[in-house]
C-alpha cells in the first residue's frame, strides 16, 4: 500500500505534481519485493534491514546503517536517534514486522524526519506475504 497522502508534491511547470525522491523510493520498494519473494515474510526486522544493505552494496547505492543523530531540547542534547537505514543520502528506511502500519509509525517517521532534517521516509512492513509500505514526506 503506497500512501503519499502525507506528502505535499512539488509542482512542475503546468501544475503537474513531482514527488521528492520518487525514483529512489521506487528502487527501494522494488528491492523489498525481491527480498520478500526470496526469503519470505514474518522474520525479524533486522534481517530485512540487512538484506536491503546487501542489495544497496550490489547496486552501488550509498547508505548509512545505524547512523547516530543527536536529539536536542532547548540547546541540550538529551539523547540520540538511530534510524535503521538512510539511503541515497536522502531517505530514511524503517523496516518493520508488525500487523499493519498505523498512525503511530507514521508519526514516528515524521519525528525521525524532523530530527535528521531529511524530507522522505519509507516504512516497509514485511509481516505478511504481501509487502505493505508507506512513503512519508515533510
Amino acid at each position: 500500500m503506497d500512501t503519499d497522502e502525507n506528502e505535499r508534491p512539488d509542482l512542475r511547470r503546468g501544475g503537474e505534481p513531482k514527488f521528492i525522491c520518487k525514483a529512489e523510493t521506487e528502487k527501494i520498494i522494488g528491492f523489498s519485493f525481491e527480498i520478500l519473494n526470496e526469503i519470505g515474510h514474518g522474520l525479524h526486522e533486522k534481517l530485512y534491514e540487512n538484506c536491503l544493505t546487501v542489495l544497496f552494496k550490489l547496486n552501488e547505492i550509498g547508505f548509512d546503517q545505524q547512523r547516530h543523530f543527536p536529539v536536542v531540547f532547548r540547546g541540550v542534547q538529551v539523547g540520540e536517534f538511530i534510524p535503521d537505514l538512510i539511503t541515497f543520502g536522502l531517505i530514511i528506511v524503517d523496516t518493520k514486522v508488525i500487523d499493519r502500519i498505523t498512525d503511530y509509525e507514521r508519526g514516528q517517521m515524521l519525528n525521525y524526519l524532523r530530527i535528521t532534517k531529511l524530507r522522505v521516509g519509507l516504512i516497509l512492513n514485511f509481516k505478511k506475504p504481501r509487502l505493505e509500505y508507506e512513503r512519508i514526506a515533510l
